[in-house]
């Protein structure tokens, strides 16, 4: 995304793009002033030649490419959003099959993990979570919010299993293993 950035800044500056762009006339991806620059800044690799006006500047990319499924973090805090985040966890791996997601409930957010919980249809919320494990959503009850309630691990349903806290787990999960974060 930088050496994008530079070698946008690099064409901006270019004396021979300005005149092109004031005129709307089509420009080539690269001229040579800008490859020049770009080569500067490290944008491109320095095998790479330009012809005035008319060359592509090939990106080498020294970042590993992003090959690996993504990974995403769900948080939510208020019974309320267990519907919502359940129906954005299902259409996010529609759309992202192979991502690993973990959902992290505190506070209300816990209550649709707890044994016996029941979305406004009746219906077990264990036969959702079951159905989203079995695709390899992982789900967190925060244990702070289980003593406060005066609760043991035995109240929480599966396949939902007790992290120590949601705060620690949500930053665990964004600064060493690199999830993303979503709330609601």
């Amino acid at each position: 995304m930088v050496r994008i950035f530079a070698l946008f800044v690099a064409a901006v500056l270019s004396a021979t793009a300005v005149p092109a762009l004031a005129a709307n006339e089509p420009q080539s991806v690269a001229t040579a002033p800008t490859a020049a620059v770009a080569t500067k800044l490290g944008c491109v690799d320095s095998s790479a030649t330009a012809t005035a006006g008319t060359s592509v500047v090939p990106m080498q990319s020294e970042s590993t490419p992003l090959t690996s499924a993504p990974k995403v973090l769900f948080q939510l805090n208020t019974a309320d959003d267990a519907p919502t985040i359940l129906r954005f966890v299902t259409n996010y791996l529609a759309v992202e099959p192979t991502a690993h997601v973990a959902v992290v409930g505190y506070a209300d957010g816990i209550d649709f993990m707890l044994k016996d919980a029941k979305d406004a249809n009746g219906k077990p919320y264990a036969d959702q979570m079951a159905a989203l494990a079995a695709r390899g959503v992982e789900f967190k009850v925060c244990n702070n919010t289980l003593r406060a309630r005066r609760l043991t691990a035995e109240a929480v349903g599966a396949p939902a299993v007790v992290v120590p806290g949601a705060v620690n787990e949500i930053i665990r999960l964004q600064t060493k293993e690199g999830y993303a974060y979503f709330r609601n």
